[in-house]
């Protein structure tokens, strides 16, 4: 498995497994989590995503159920959990509404309330969820360096944040911004070409992909991408979600796929994608697909 560097000191793997869903299992014993983690390790994707909201705010404690009863994995993976929203559920029950809250006081407590859930004493890297209209950046850039030199926080990034959003934020740090987690796949195609993937890619920063696969559209759905998709996966003997994985990989921006699945089968199988052969050509038929038309 190849690694992509994120800072002097930390890289992640180039296939990243997604717990969003963690907490929606059948079965959420730490045991069943810790064989889905080996399952990872053993293709060597060492890098978890999580987020504060996965699972009603429940998703990091499973998470850390898992992490209590086998600590030997904690030193073989990095964490990266993400903070920010604050909606109707969990911890938040008495919510009014869904918001946003980018304060130095709710990051604070953010992190103190991963810590906890998660069993850990650190977090590799935070994201800030969201990008909030009402966010001060000053005061948020300034607790996201606090939370870097307290040692709670490896390093930090954001999620679905804008160039000009990023450049913001990064105006009032210290630490650089090390990666920006956004929605790409080839039914979520427009970030390759709106300036999000050219704004990243001209700062070197590493990509973090989620919904990769569509929200599952690209394995289920039928139509012209999918036929595309398809026809690719039986040239190289993978299913069709290898090659929408592949197909990320291929590009030079450094794109890390966070692929999120609760079937231990298919977690055994994420890194297919690295046996699919994506020329340029192929890439360009299944954007082609993607598009529904040729490129002008």
């Amino acid at each position: 498995m190849n690694r992509i560097d994120i800072t002097d000191t930390l890289s992640f793997s180039r296939i990243i497994y997604g717990m969003w869903r963690l907490s929606d299992d059948t079965d959420t014993s730490p045991a069943h989590v810790q064989a889905k983690i080996e399952a990872c390790l053993a293709q060597g994707i060492t890098t978890m995503d999580q987020a504060d909201i996965y699972g009603g705010y429940e998703a990091e404690a499973v998470f850390g159920a898992a992490l209590k009863a086998a600590p030997n994995l904690r030193d073989q993976i990095e964490i990266v959990t993400k903070c920010s929203i604050v909606a109707p559920a969990g911890r938040y029950a008495t919510a009014r509404v869904k918001y946003y809250d980018t304060s130095a006081d709710h990051i604070r407590a953010s992190i103190d309330h991963s810590l906890g859930l998660m069993n850990i004493d650190h977090i590799d890297t935070l994201l800030i969820h969201r990008p909030d209209p009402f966010m001060n950046h000053l005061e948020t850039g300034a607790a996201l360096d606090e939370a870097v030199v307290s040692g709670k926080v490896g390093s930090v990034g954001v999620s679905n944040f804008k160039p000009h959003d990023w450049s913001l934020l990064q105006s009032a740090m210290k630490t650089p911004l090390v990666t920006n987690q956004i929605e790409l796949s080839l039914t979520a195609h427009d970030a390759f070409t709106n300036g999000d993937v050219a704004s990243l890619q001209e700062r070197n920063t590493p990509i973090m992909a989620w919904s990769p696969l569509g929200g599952g559209s690209l394995m289920t759905g039928k139509g012209q991408v999918q036929d595309a998709i398809a026809k690719v996966a039986k040239a190289n003997n993978v299913d069709n979600a290898a090659v929408a994985v592949a197909w990320l990989l291929a590009h030079p921006a450094n794109i890390m796929p966070v692929m999120g699945t609760n079937n231990l089968s298919r977690i055994k199988s994420l890194c297919d994608a690295q046996k699919v052969q994506m020329d340029r050509e192929t890439w360009f038929e299944l954007y082609t697909a993607a598009l529904g038309a040729e490129v002008p």
